[in-house]
């Protein structure tokens, strides 16, 4: 996705005011009926950190509740779908597209999820929404087998699209 702006990054904070308050401080729905839709996308990250006997079951697909990386991301897909029913200030907005993947690491599964719209508004908190369901489904799944299982690092690494432009997550940032 290409945009005429130039990357934001950390060190260039927004200086626009907080759109979900109104003047009182009070919460409110930003209105987004004059915006023109526009093609968006955000890709968000995630680590569910497990001990090596969960990665072994993981790897050989023997986890007592089934297919625990097919589970999860279907889970994250639907999740997406749902965002706006789970928080309350977010639009409800047409998911056009949803890649979840995961990938067993030596002490872990890496999560991360992609979703595209075409619509008024980002779909930054869909993609973080798929990332943090699929990590719970992981957990739910294993959690039989290693309780100390958690998750980490769920984060917005990119989006493009909108007034706001295209923002990547630098290398070193936190």
């Amino acid at each position: 996705m290409t945009d005429r702006r130039p990357d934001r990054t950390p060190a260039e904070p927004s200086t626009q005011p907080l759109t979900h308050l109104d003047a009182a401080g009070h919460a409110r729905m930003v209105d987004v009926t004059a915006k023109q839709p526009t093609v968006r996308e955000a890709t968000a990250a995630g680590f569910v950190r497990c001990s090596s006997a969960v990665v072994e079951m993981l790897r050989t697909g023997t986890a007592a509740k089934g297919d625990v990386l097919a589970v999860a991301r279907v889970a994250g897909i639907a999740a997406a779908k749902r965002t706006a029913e789970l928080l309350p200030l977010a639009h409800v907005i047409g998911v056009h597209g949803a890649v979840v993947d995961l990938e067993v690491h030596d002490d872990g599964v890496a999560v991360r999820a992609t979703v595209r719209t075409a619509d008024r508004t980002g779909v930054e908190m869909e993609a973080l929404t798929a990332v943090s369901v699929a990590a719970l489904a992981v957990v739910d799944m294993v959690k039989g087998t290693d309780r100390t299982t958690s998750i980490e690092r769920v984060r917005l690494e990119a989006k493009a699209g909108g007034r706001s432009g295209t923002w990547h997550r630098p290398p070193d940032a936190p």
